[in-house]
């Protein structure tokens, strides 16, 4: 036996006898001497787990017997009980041992008995790993391998680290382990995700990234797990919501809590799982389960507030619907169809009405799971981004990442590192960790690359690789890392212009332009009535819904909006914000955009000037350049009579006459008839 051998036998028969006689000591001692002597379940959790092996397990510290390994049968029947966790579990693994590469670790899960399931070594660790039984099957738990990250995490249900000295055989004292263990719904140990090398530094930051894979682990096997039901995300700041620390928990269409994730559990203060299942959701928040439905729908899937029914506190949550089987289309439960009969997707819900944006959703909607890039076009604020969520919630990857990247915002030194990521050290001012790009958050789910015209033409062939390829090489890395993600981008340019120019390649253009949806301005849309009324209530303080009158509404609706659907939403909340009352009106409007133009009555379809023309004139049944037959020319003049009785109230003639105001509109445009006075509509 090695001299180091030797020494570290004697050192933990030495500290293993130490501590027994100290337990000894206080055992007997007197009561004033016994609260000076530190109890036996304070002793550093090495120390203890030594004492196991040695008294316990009798083990022998110095042993150099070959590790245990179970057969192939019974390794294979292990990993499949474990088939849900794996499929995660790979993803992470690799991950991880990406961001540790050239560190000599090796990536390491085991089941709930401590035998090695999967296993990611550093080419530098092969050796070792041989050594010391790092290999499918070989058996880790405590009681074979004594102290080690793995075995010992089992027993002690936390994370840890056990560095060379600490591990109890002294075969294994040349390695550096950190565990952490993997729960599943129930809060049942299911198994241990460890990185081992031979660091001679106990890096605390690995025991960080490796808790950090365990929660990512946890958190997409509980959403895979239960994504046929309803599953509220949330978090006490919006911005996490849909990250790492975020809560999530199951609920029955009966809205009963199925089950919660341990961030769940810890942001709401409560210690095991019997304190939340089968609770309402309406016995947590203050919210019913269909209340928190509809929410989340008209906010379009971004978190809403909601309180803690215990303590008060705040929290923002997001419902997520169930995903529905492949071969049935996925639907939202809570918002009727016009008919009354089935509920529509999130998709659906982008639209009331009009032609253009019902024609985009169902071409989305057929191409949603052939894995097609879609690539919407249109202008600033026509709600691209809003666009390229609903797709995702509407998809059977709803449950997993939505990550969106504005290539026009990052600085162009920064936005490869953030499309692809790092390792540590990779360029000066690299954090030590290193970091996941976009790509790697969103694996899995849906990337949407905004205003993706404006990224730099280096760059462009850099992700036409990848989205080729399938696979992403993190900066300062030599491993690929298989990627499986749906692809949206978006732009407001003439991406054909670009590539006129030479600032955008063309084959990238094509591998993006699976299917291109150009959104309507709002100017154009023939739903804007209902729009407005929408983003209103959206806009609206939970259980306050405001309301717009008629003339508001009008006025609203014959804007120019060139800031499209973005500057309605924010003049909306301004309006909310700083109203009198509940019911909106034209005095609530602020004074430029009274002073703006009016745009066209219908669509894009030029309206006639608003002039000051005196009703007499008005009225008149002849409009001139117009021949009308004796029927047009008597409806010309009724409807000229209803304009008046109504005081050019337009919303209030079309309900008189129980037609559409786009219909109004049309009749308005074809008899030539003018409105007599332009401060009715500004």
């Amino acid at each position: 036996m090695l001299e180091i051998a030797v020494e570290h036998v004697k050192r933990v028969h030495s500290v293993v006898r130490g501590r027994l006689e100290s337990d000894h000591a206080l055992g007997t001692a007197s009561p004033q001497h016994k609260r000076t002597v530190h109890h036996p379940g304070t002793a550093n959790r090495i120390t203890q787990s030594w004492i196991r092996c040695l008294n316990e397990y009798k083990l022998d510290p110095g042993s150099c017997i070959d590790p245990e390994v179970v057969s192939a049968a019974e390794l294979q029947e292990r990993q499949e009980r474990l088939a849900d966790v794996q499929a995660v579990a790979k993803v992470e693994m690799a991950n991880l041992y990406q961001q540790l590469a050239g560190s000599g670790y090796a990536i390491i899960l085991t089941d709930r008995d401590g035998v090695l399931l999967n296993y990611f070594g550093d080419p530098a660790f092969t050796h070792a790993a041989s050594r010391t039984g790092l290999m499918p099957g070989a058996l880790w738990s405590e009681r074979v391998q004594g102290t080690n990250g793995m075995g010992t995490c089992l027993f002690e249900r936390r994370p840890l680290t056990v560095h060379q000295d600490e591990h109890y055989l002294s075969r294994n004292i040349g390695l550096s382990c950190a565990a952490a263990p993997i729960f599943d719904h129930e809060g049942d140990l299911v198994g241990v995700l460890d990185a081992s090398g031979e660091s001679r530094l106990a890096q605390q930051h690995t025991l960080a990234l490796v808790n950090m894979s365990v929660q990512m682990i946890e958190n997409r096997v509980f959403l895979h797990r239960f994504r046929h039901e309803y599953i509220v995300r949330f978090h006490n700041r919006p911005e996490f919501v849909g990250t790492l620390s975020e809560g999530a928990i199951a609920l029955s269409v009966t809205g009963k809590v199925l089950a919660a994730t341990r961030c769940a559990l810890f942001q709401l203060g409560l210690r095991s799982h019997d304190e939340i299942v089968g609770r309402d959701i309406g016995e947590l928040f203050n919210v019913t389960f269909c209340g928190l439905i509809d929410s989340s729908i008209r906010k379009s899937s971004h978190p809403v507030p909601v309180f803690e029914t215990r303590s008060g506190a705040r929290f923002f949550a997001v419902m997520y619907q169930p995903v529905a089987p492949a071969h049935a289309r996925p639907v939202l439960r809570g918002v009727a169809s016009e008919d009354g009969g089935a509920a529509c997707s999130a998709l659906d819900a982008l639209h009331f009405g009009d032609p253009r944006m019902a024609a985009s959703v169902e071409t989305v909607r057929r191409v949603l799971e052939r894995n097609v890039a879609i690539l919407l076009q249109g202008e600033t604020g026509t709600g691209k981004e809003m666009f390229a969520r609903a797709a995702h919630r509407s998809s059977s990857r709803a449950a997993r990442p939505f990550v969106a990247i504005n290539c026009a915002s990052i600085p162009e030194a920064l936005i490869e590192s953030e499309l692809f990521g790092y390792r540590s050290g990779a360029f000066t001012g690299a954090s030590k960790d290193g970091q996941r790009g976009k790509l790697l958050q969103a694996n899995g789910g849906t990337l949407f690359l905004d205003e993706i015209g404006d990224m730099p033409i280096e760059l462009q062939a850099r992700l036409l690789r990848v989205l080729e390829e399938r696979e992403v090489v993190p900066l300062g890395g030599d491993t690929p890392v298989k990627l499986d993600i749906h692809l949206i981008s978006a732009t407001h340019c003439d991406l054909h212009k670009k590539i006129s120019q030479g600032t955008f390649r063309e084959d990238l253009y094509y591998r993006l332009q699976g299917v291109t949806i150009t959104l309507p301005p709002l100017r154009e849309r023939l739903d804007r009535c209902a729009l407005i009324r929408h983003l209103a209530l959206e806009e609206s303080d939970e259980g306050s819904p405001v309301e717009l009158d008629d003339r508001l509404l009008d006025m609203l609706e014959r804007q120019r909006w060139p800031g499209n659907v973005r500057q309605l939403r924010h003049l909306l909340r301004t309006m909310v914000a700083l109203r009198d009352s509940d019911l909106l009106t034209v005095h609530d409007l602020p004074d430029d955009y009274r002073a703006i133009a009016p745009a066209p009555l219908d669509g894009g379809n030029a309206a006639p000037d608003v002039t000051d023309t005196p009703p007499e004139e008005a009225a008149d049944p002849a409009p001139p350049g117009q021949k009308l037959n004796p029927l047009e020319s008597a409806e010309r003049r009724a409807l000229l009579q209803e304009l008046a009785r109504h005081e050019w109230n337009l919303s209030g003639v079309a309900r008189e006459l129980n037609i559409s105001r786009n219909t109004l509109y049309r009749k308005l445009q074809r008899f030539q008839i003018k409105p007599p006075d332009k401060s009715l509509f500004h």
